[in-house]
Order: C-alpha cells, then structure tokens, then sequence
C-alpha cells in the first residue's frame, strides 16, 4: 500500500517517535487522525499537518470506543499502534501497579483497538495494522524484563493476527526499533545506554523506516546493527546469548 492511500489512525501521535511518524506519513500523502492522551500537543501538530486529531486514553472502554467510531467515519485503512510507556530497572525494585500499567498500555491497549478497529479495517481493499514494538520484543536485556514482556507479547499478537488474517485485505506488520534517542529515555536509561555502548536511532529515522515498512507490506523489520544480528541469534538459540549480558548487569545493578 502507498502512504498516499492510507487513512490512518495513529496513536501515541504526541510522542517522541509518534510526531516525526505523523510527520513523515503527512508528507508521504496520507491521511492521518492524531490520536493520544496529551489533546493540546496533539492539536498543534494536527494543527502544523492539517490532520484530524482525537484526545482519548486507550485502556479505557471509552477511549477506545471514540477511537473506533472516529476511525469509521474516516473510513480508515491502516492501525499504527505506537502509543506506550517506559518500564527500566530490577524486577525487584518495580512496583507491582506499574507492572500492570504497562502491560495494560503496551499489550492489552493495543489488542482491544485492533479488535475494535477490524470490522472497519476489513471492509477496506487494502489495509494494514503496524504494530510498533521494540528490538527487546524479541532480544531480553537486563533491567527491561517487564518492558520486554509487553513487547515479546506485541509481537507474538502481531505473528498470529497475520497469519490468522492471511486470506483477508487486512496486513499485520512489527516495526522493532531500537533505541531511539527521544524523551522516552529516562536518565537512568541513558546512563544504562552509555554504560553499555548502545547506540541510538534518531527518530525521524524510525519514522522512515515505519513509512517504507507499510509501503513494503513485509511482515516485520527490526532496526540496527547488531541488533538485528542479535535479533536472529537469539530466536535461533536464545540460551547461547546467556553470557553476552554481563556489561548489562552491571550497568543494572549501578543504575
């Protein structure tokens, strides 16, 4: 599908990575509904595009039910599910509400809008959900155990919703970038990053790499190098990675 023929609805459209998205779709030619939690920064950049926006918490019954009713009306044909939130430290050290936050955001949100949205989705010619996920959706590091767990379930969601929608017009698609250098990072995540010599994506680079991924229709792409190597390894022979982590525990246990 070309950018040009989307009418898309994506959320999380305020963040770090959600705005250069909304950016570089907007100048692709597609239509675009701007959804997320933060209505005065979703109406400037909806404002700076000329796009529609819609205000909405997604892990409520009715944010969701706005968003799928805006999203008929607009007769949408692609789901980019971006919007989440951060989880960093030891497992020990994490509240056990915030646990629940996050894979309520991260997993759960984002399931029950493409529940929503299908019916809709699969009236259309063509359509698509991307699933942007993460790198740690198939690559566990220490000290990101419950945000991989949201992610590792986003991609599983993503795996069996394609191959159950295989003779539909619908494409389910995983963006997995990997760090991207935006507010997403708290200071200890920086600290962490440095500390292990993990290299950032500039997020206008994800953007793009989300845009040639719709107009691909593959399957899934993850970003960088060696991630994308560690990427396979690791779905090969998860085990044999075991002992690589060693700088990453330790950057852990000094965060």
């Amino acid at each position: 599908m070309k950018a040009a023929q989307a009418s898309v609805v994506l959320t999380g459209a305020a963040g770090g990575i959600g705005a250069p998205t909304a950016r570089a779709l907007a100048a692709a030619g597609a239509r675009l509904l701007l959804v997320g939690r933060d209505g005065a920064r979703l109406e400037a950049l909806a404002a700076a595009l000329g796009a529609a926006w819609l205000a909405a918490d997604l892990t409520t019954p009715e944010g969701l039910d706005a968003v799928r009713r805006a999203a008929l009306e607009r007769e949408a044909n692609v789901l980019v599910n971006n919007a989440g939130i951060a989880s960093f430290g030891r497992l020990d050290a994490l509240d056990p509400a915030h646990l629940v936050d996050v894979i309520e955001t991260n997993l759960v949100a984002p399931m029950l809008l493409t529940r929503a949205l299908l019916p809709g989705l699969q009236r259309q010619r063509e359509a698509a959900v991307i699933n942007v996920g993460s790198v740690l959706g198939r690559l566990g590091l220490p000290g990101f155990s419950v945000y991989s767990a949201a992610k590792f379930g986003l991609r599983g969601f993503s795996e069996a919703l394609r191959r159950e929608l295989a003779d539909t017009s619908v494409k389910v698609q995983y963006l997995g970038p990997r760090v991207t250098a935006t507010g997403f990072n708290s200071a200890e995540v920086e600290a962490y990053n440095r500390a292990t010599r993990t290299p950032a994506d500039r997020p206008e680079a994800v953007a793009q790499a989300l845009v040639a991924l719709l107009e691909s229709g593959r399957a899934e792409r993850f970003l960088g190098f060696p991630e994308k190597l560690a990427v396979r390894l690791n779905g090969a022979a998860p085990a044999a990675l075991d002992g690589a982590f060693g700088r990453h525990r330790r950057a852990l246990a000094s965060s």
